[in-house]
């Protein structure tokens, strides 16, 4: 079978029509035809090479919703079919033998199979493969093709913290930017019970951020850096709510004053880093030791964390905002990620 791909072939290239034979199923194979992709800022960082690890041609894309179009002989017919709607994200595949995939932390497998990374084989394309389909997921009638598609990787990423980090409805938790990420991370953790305060750089988004569900809003500079909704100790932006919160997630790809942010944490409060940035983190051993406080890490979510992600996406009504834009278009796509421009996900339709 002929893919026909888009893919660029050269660092930040125009997007060009790639086509190329598909290789035959693998028994735990899933073949799906794409008809819509999100597109990350990921994909941005491996059409541009940021990471030095792109191999050209590069055809991005790993937020894939489709159709299932061939099975492989190992698949459970009784879970996937053909002709079913479903969604391949971030991860593809993995191992389910080592130790993380048997403890279901599937994520960190060191063989797993990352769509995002893969180079030639992403989701930009007519079809795109799944290696194993326990990380292929049927998509809830309830929520739209253009919707699930950055579900999940955004959705699954702001979701994981949820579930791993043992956040609570009680909790009091703060939603560091209001993009891609941060604008599902208010909406998930609103529906959760938690009490969200959504922090900007400026005010500029704080009627979004209180439409998705948050109930406070800081600015950490701009105009006024005067909070609003939540009692402070004095001050402004994140001065005024010093030990305030039992986590933060951090949904940026910035460095930030990591001490300041971590003054708004309660004893034993979490930082959850999700942005990359290019950099290192400095903060002082003060800001940890004695609140007791911690910083993690967190990525996508493993199969089993997903599902329930999606079944809580369609009960509560939780949706990416999204522009859709046409694959004749995916260059414009790609150019409106890169410049920070989506409000709030860029979605693909094939």
């Amino acid at each position: 079978m002929t893919v026909r791909a888009y893919a660029v072939e050269r660092a930040g290239g125009p997007v060009q029509v790639h086509t190329y034979d598909a290789a035959p199923l693998g028994p735990l194979d899933v073949l799906v035809a794409v008809t819509h992709c999100g597109v990350c800022r990921t994909d941005v960082g491996m059409v541009d090479d940021e990471w030095g690890i792109s191999a050209y041609p590069v055809v991005a894309g790993h937020e894939a919703i489709g159709v299932v179009e061939a099975l492989g002989d190992g698949v459970d017919r009784g879970r996937l079919t053909v002709g079913q709607r479903v969604g391949v994200g971030a991860t593809a595949g993995s191992c389910f033998a080592c130790e993380w995939c048997l403890s279901g932390r599937q994520q960190l497998c060191p063989a797993k199979d990352n769509t995002a990374v893969r180079g030639d084989g992403g989701a930009f394309a007519s079809h795109v493969r799944a290696t194993d389909w326990r990380h292929v997921y049927p998509i809830p009638d309830a929520i739209a093709s253009e919707h699930a598609g950055p579900l999940l990787c955004a959705g699954t990423t702001v979701f994981a913290p949820l579930v791993r980090q043992g956040i609570r409805p009680t909790d009091r938790v703060a939603v560091v930017g209001i993009g891609g990420l941060g604008h599902l991370a208010i909406q998930f953790l609103a529906a959760w019970g938690c009490h969200v305060t959504a922090v900007s750089s400026t005010p500029d988004k704080e009627a979004d951020a209180r439409r998705f569900g948050a109930h406070a809003f800081v600015a950490t500079g701009g105009a006024t850096g005067v909070p609003t909704g939540v009692p402070t100790g004095g001050g402004t932006g994140l001065a005024a709510v010093a030990n305030s919160f039992d986590h933060i997630l951090s949904t940026v790809s910035a460095d930030l004053p990591w001490d300041a942010y971590l003054a708004t944490l309660r004893p034993h409060g979490t930082l959850c880093v999700l942005g990359v940035f290019d950099g290192t983190m400095t903060l002082s051993p003060l800001s940890l030791v004695p609140g007791e406080r911690r910083i993690v890490g967190g990525v996508t979510a493993p199969p089993a964390q997903t599902r329930q992600m999606l079944d809580f996406a369609a009960r509560h009504g939780i949706r990416p905002t999204v522009e859709t834009f046409p694959a004749a278009r995916l260059d414009e796509a790609l150019e409106h990620v890169r410049r920070g421009r989506a409000r709030y996900r860029a979605v693909v339709e094939f």
